[in-house]
Formats: structure tokens, sequence, C-alpha cells
């Protein structure tokens, strides 16, 4: 198991109220942890609070601290809070986002609410949490939930696509840092989910697709992971597997090296080509 998944270690969550935010919270309770749940205050975050207490967790060992992450001063708040409670933070799963759908001229006016929680809510939380946790030499970890659609980027949701890829090339960004510092204990995992079926994803459907994974499944395959040393952790489901994701990210990559149209996967004229690709 990772050093900062030691018992009595804390573990702060993003997004906590629900989903895989709520199934880490719940991973981390049953190993060890003390927990700090995140997320918008309500119903919702109460009820995650007494869910963790009713699978066993201690009053005292988990606290709940409601927080936008798309406003830096509230996540400032949430770092403040929680080490004035527990002293130290040894895991920060950066997890909070959102996908209302977008368009590229932006008639729906989401961009900036999407960057704000999708990107800089995981970049100014790492840039807040991350010099604490190395600064307390104990060992540490932060977890960035990325997404496939940010890696090979299809067409239809351009502000989610462009939220991911910055949390992707923030969290190589990140992790290359902390194991450039001398003495630093703390590390980046960049999380990359298959299709997992919670309220994001949901649309409407109130039983889960047989191609998607629950949210404690993607969680049981993302600390098998961790616990490898793995930093891309790259889920799969039970619609695509992971031959089939990197075929698709190869592809993607493809696009530059052999100067095809941009997302030529869906392009008319590469269709074929790339159905044919997939079988090889």
């Amino acid at each position: 198991m990772h050093a900062a998944l030691a018992k009595n270690s804390v573990a702060v969550v993003t997004g906590a109220a629900s989903g895989i935010g709520l199934a880490a919270a719940h991973y981390f309770a049953r190993v060890g942890l003390r927990v700090c749940l995140a997320d918008l205050g309500g119903d919702r975050l109460d009820a995650a609070l007494a869910s963790l207490l009713a699978d066993g967790a201690a009053p005292g060992d988990v606290i709940t601290s409601p927080t936008d992450v798309g406003d830096k001063a509230q996540l400032q708040a949430l770092a403040d809070h929680v080490f004035k409670t527990f002293g130290v933070v040894n895991v920060l799963m950066n997890n909070a986002g959102m996908q209302p759908g977008s368009s590229i001229f932006d008639a729906e006016a989401n961009w900036n609410r999407i960057l704000d929680v999708n990107m800089f809510g995981i970049i100014r939380g790492s840039q807040i949490f991350a010099p604490r946790m190395v600064a307390a030499g104990q060992p540490g970890l932060i977890i960035n939930t990325g997404s496939k659609q940010g890696i090979t980027t299809p067409p239809g949701d351009p502000a989610y696509n462009v939220s991911k890829a910055g949390v992707k090339v923030f969290t190589e960004a990140l992790q290359h840092a902390l194991r450039s510092m001398p003495d630093a204990k703390v590390e980046a995992r960049l999380f990359i989910p298959g299709f997992v079926f919670t309220p994001l994803t949901a649309h409407g459907r109130t039983e889960k697709p047989a191609g998607a994974w629950t949210p404690e499944e993607t969680v049981d395959f993302l600390f098998q992971a961790v616990n490898r040393g793995d930093f891309y952790i790259l889920c799969p489901d039970n619609e695509v597997d992971r031959q089939t994701d990197a075929k698709r990210i190869l592809w993607a990559a493809g696009d530059i090296a052999e100067n095809r149209p941009p997302l030529s996967r869906w392009h008319p004229n590469y269709g074929d080509a790339f159905k044919e690709w997939l079988k090889t």
C-alpha cells in the first residue's frame, strides 16, 4: 500500500458528496484514514457524512467542509480548516467536476464555470495544498481526476475537453516538479476513469447501464494502480478495454505525427481507416 494511505493519515476529497468522490471517501475511511469531505454545501454533503458514519467511521475522524472549488478563497479556507482540525494532509483527491455541456461558440455561457471547476479547481487545489504537504515531511499523494476526453478530445463538448486536457498537462508538470524537489515525499497521479455510472453521467437514467462500472469498481482499480506505482491510471469499463483505449490514444497522437486533419477519427475520409486500425 502507498505510504500516504497509512492508518490515521488524512485524506481530503473534493466532489465527495456523490459518485467517485464518495466511493473514494468510503475507501479511505475503511483503510483507517481520517477524511474531509468537500463539496457544495447542502443535503447531499450531509448525507455523505452520514453514510461514512453508518459504514463504521468514527465521528471524530470524518469532517465536512462546504466548498465551491471554482472559488480560490474557498479552496484556501478548505485547506486552513483541514490543517487546523487534523494538523496534516497526506492525500488530496482533486475530484470535483461538472459537465453541463458546451458548444464551440459558447452559446450556453458555460466555459468560464467549467474551466473554473474542472481545471482551475484542480490547479489551485494542488497549488494551495502541495507546499504544505511537502513541508510536513510526510508521505503524500495528490490524485487529480482527468478524463479520456482530455486525451482523445472527441467532438461535442469542447469546454469539458479543454478543462480535462489542462488537468492532464498540469498533473504531469506537478509530478515532475515534486520528484525534482529534494526530500519531497509527495507524489501526484493522473486518474482517468472510464464509463462510470454517477450523477455526472446518469443523464436521467436510474439504472446503471451494462457498459458502465460502478464508482466502487473504479475506486478499487484506482488504488490497485496507485499501489503498483502507476502515474497514468487509465481505467477500463465494461465497454472499452485497455487495448482499445490505447489504440484510441495512439490514433489521436498520430493526427499530429502524421499530419492528418484534427479529430480525424471522426473525419469522413478517415473513419474507415480508424476502424481498420482498431482491428490490428
